[in-house]
């Protein structure tokens, strides 16, 4: 029976094959797509598929919770075309700033912020939200004085914090559809503390940054940057988005709606900003598209993840890698099993967040589910493993947000990084060790 049982964990074990390739693929900048493809192949050798059971698994992730969530991207950056054509982007940083105020360095450090947290939340990209932001606030932090080192810590930071905290964004959407916490359960106990230590320690660090940057790396020629000033027309578009937007989210709220309910949101939004901003309905239409199509590839990452998951589940992988580990989570209990989650997320596994959230969500549920685990605990194993992997290895935000603030700095990027991230993890164990 011994031999019996060994053999079967081995096979199990061997299960977790392509999850393992994934892993170093991405680490060697494989790109994302191309990993998950060869993986999901891997995984349909090992569970013994056919082509028959093969293309059936392509066609039920379909209508998996991954693709809606795939989809809900994709009009999120449609959602983002009708907000930039429109200039109601241009016009909420234009606001911001203008409303702080800025003559002063942390002033401006402040406006960026709230430019950032605001933009990035609403369009849940750092890429597109960043890129809206540069070219509106860069000649702020040149005249102010800010430098460029301190500029894209913020992006970064504050940007990564955005993602967490916006009602629609992929990060959220899939954190609530997971562990059917409400909004603001999870923004109250969840991401709302981790935000709040990820902001106030950045705010620190990059009063320090400033000062030993302040003269090395400053903006020369901020004439160069664009200037905006919002029409009307934007004013009025942006008016509407906001009343609109925040109506949503609380009827969302107040119905329970389901994730499926922010694919309305995401169209509705589009066609009452882009109607009112002056865009003709076929014009509306034809944004909506081209910012879907900007994240085809996303989408088709989401619909391979689902039957790669699967697979490796058909494969014993995850029951093995239980049954491992649970003499582990025997002596340490509920805590252990929240801690040991964020940490394998936070150093052991990288590439999209939603797929990360995905792939621990589905390692650990049978350990979950048997211990009883609170799911507050275990969102914020979730959130912090994502934050931190982002944090503390030069990934694509991070040099994103090097290059929307023109900056080559990467040693004050990882200095803030770590530092955040060893308060986030102090912070998920503390938590675990309290609540889990």
């Amino acid at each position: 029976m011994p031999i019996e049982i060994t053999s079967t964990l081995g096979w199990g074990l061997l299960g977790l094959a392509p999850l393992l390739i994934y892993i170093v693929l991405v680490f060697r900048d494989v790109d994302i797509l191309a990993a998950t493809a060869i993986c999901v192949v891997i995984g349909a050798v090992l569970s013994h598929q056919t082509l028959v059971s093969f293309g059936a698994a392509l066609s039920n992730s379909m209508s998996s919770f991954l693709a809606l969530v795939g989809l809900i991207i994709m009009l999120g950056r449609g959602l983002g075309e009708v907000l930039n054509a429109t200039k109601v982007s241009h016009t909420i940083v234009y606001r911001i700033i203008h409303g702080i105020g800025v003559d002063t360095e942390k002033k401006a450090m402040l406006g960026i912020m709230a430019a950032c947290l605001v933009i990035v939340g609403l369009l849940g990209t750092m890429a597109g939200g960043n890129a809206i932001i540069a070219p509106i606030v860069l000649p702020v932090a040149a005249a102010v004085g800010l430098s460029r080192s301190t500029v894209s810590v913020i992006f970064q930071a504050v940007g990564e914090e955005a993602l967490i905290l916006g009602p629609f964004t992929p990060p959220v959407i899939t954190l609530l559809g997971l562990t059917k916490l409400g909004y603001g359960e999870m923004l109250l106990y969840v991401s709302g503390p981790v935000a709040l230590i990820t902001l106030a320690v950045t705010w620190q660090m990059i009063q320090r940054i400033q000062q030993n940057t302040r003269e090395s790396n400053r903006y020369q020629q901020p004439e160069q940057t664009e200037q905006f000033e919002p029409s009307p027309r934007s004013r009025r578009a942006t008016l509407v988005f906001a009343i609109s937007f925040l109506a949503a989210v609380v009827y969302g709220i107040a119905v329970k709606a389901p994730t499926s309910f922010v694919i309305v949101i995401m169209l509705g939004l589009s066609v009452i900003t882009g109607l009112v901003g002056g865009l003709k309905f076929e014009e509306i239409l034809r944004l909506v598209i081209k910012g879907m199509a900007g994240n085809v590839g996303l989408f088709l990452l989401f619909l391979l993840l689902d039957p790669f998951i699967f697979f490796v589940d058909k494969a014993g992988g995850f029951a093995a890698l239980t049954a491992l580990i649970k003499p582990m989570m025997e002596i340490g209990g509920k805590p252990a099993i929240v801690i040991t989650g964020g940490f394998l997320g936070a150093f052991g596994i990288s590439g999209a967040t939603v797929a990360t959230i995905k792939l621990l969500h589905e390692m650990f549920s049978p350990l979950l589910a048997r211990h009883g685990v609170s799911m507050l605990a275990w969102a914020l194993a979730l959130v912090v493993a994502t934050r931190v992997n982002n944090f503390v290895f030069p990934g694509a935000n991070m040099v994103s947000s090097l290059g929307f603030a023109e900056s080559v700095d990467m040693k004050s990027m990882l200095r803030n990084g770590w530092v955040v991230a060893a308060c986030q993890l102090t912070f998920l164990i503390a938590f675990s060790l309290l609540f889990a």
